[in-house]
């Protein structure tokens, strides 16, 4: 279940920064209400993951996930470079979240 809080988690954040863009600087108070909420969902989430999860495997897939998925809406509603050095990148993200996956274990 753990695994399932920290992915949950993961997209709170991808949702928090997008609503944080559409806020305008927390001008909007859709978007401004929409950041807060996806915040508290991504920072609840994430706690109950810790319960199980160590924090070093945790915070570093969080974190992937919420970079991987901010690029990724980034480049498709926010008309953001598609550079393939970004995507390059974005790749060595992904493959460094799977390998913390992957060293974390049984955990």
């Amino acid at each position: 279940m753990a695994w399932l809080y920290l992915i949950i988690s993961g997209f709170g954040e991808v949702g928090g920064v997008t609503f944080m863009k559409l806020s305008d600087g927390f001008k909007r108070w859709r978007g401004t209400a929409g950041a807060i909420a996806a915040g508290f969902v991504s920072f609840y989430f994430l706690s109950k993951a810790l319960l199980t999860i160590p924090i070093s495997t945790a915070y570093g897939i969080w974190t992937g996930i919420g970079s991987i998925g901010s690029v990724v809406l980034g480049m498709s509603l926010f008309g953001e470079s598609r550079d393939w050095r970004k995507v390059l990148f974005l790749a060595m993200i992904i493959t460094g979240v799977i390998g913390l996956k992957i060293v974390s274990g049984g955990h």
